[in-house]
């Protein structure tokens, strides 16, 4: 990406606008429908469309080495893979806006400290540990399934309904 920017290969936002919603935004759409667990192991770097992947995992578990940064900013760019959509509500509108605004990278405690990721693991243990933590979730899996259909479900119910009042106070 580093040398496409410095090549000018990377167009301006406005000229990409379309081309997000017609590649990448099809993403986190599939990964919402999708029904099973989706935990992501970060064992390293996850800048921009990385940490976008990992915040679109129902949880995150990451090493003590790893580090995590919505880093668009840097190129002139905004997350084009969700982080816009589930960051503020894996960490709240406040810090999200933080982390896409600055476009730093947070180390794992940090990521731990504001509820980015769900625990940090050694690195040398990371990939035994990592397995051994997933595990707890497979013993009732249709159960698991319908949870995470229900929490999204009411997620979105919520936004919906702040909406309508938005709209109705509007009028």
């Amino acid at each position: 990406i580093k040398s496409m920017a410095n090549r000018g290969e990377i167009p301006p936002l406005y000229k990409m606008r379309h081309a997000f919603r017609l590649s990448v935004h099809k993403i986190p759409r599939i990964l919402e429908s999708l029904d099973k667990p989706y935990i992501a192991a970060i064992n390293g770097p996850a800048a921009g469309a990385g940490m976008d992947m990992a915040s679109m995992a129902d949880i995150r578990i990451i090493s003590d080495v790893a580090r995590v940064g919505m880093t668009y900013v840097r190129m002139g760019l905004l997350p084009g893979d969700a982080g816009c959509y589930f960051l503020p509500r894996i960490v709240g509108v406040a810090k999200a806006l933080e982390m896409i605004w600055s476009g730093k990278m947070i180390d794992a405690e940090e990521a731990l400290k504001i509820g980015y990721v769900s625990k940090v693991i050694p690195s040398d243990e990371f990939e035994a540990a990592t397995k051994e933590y997933c595990r707890q979730f497979t013993q009732a899996p249709v159960a698991t399934q319908f949870a995470k259909r229900l929490v999204w479900r009411g997620i979105d119910t919520f936004r919906n309904i702040n909406l309508e009042m938005t709209e109705m106070a509007m009028l």
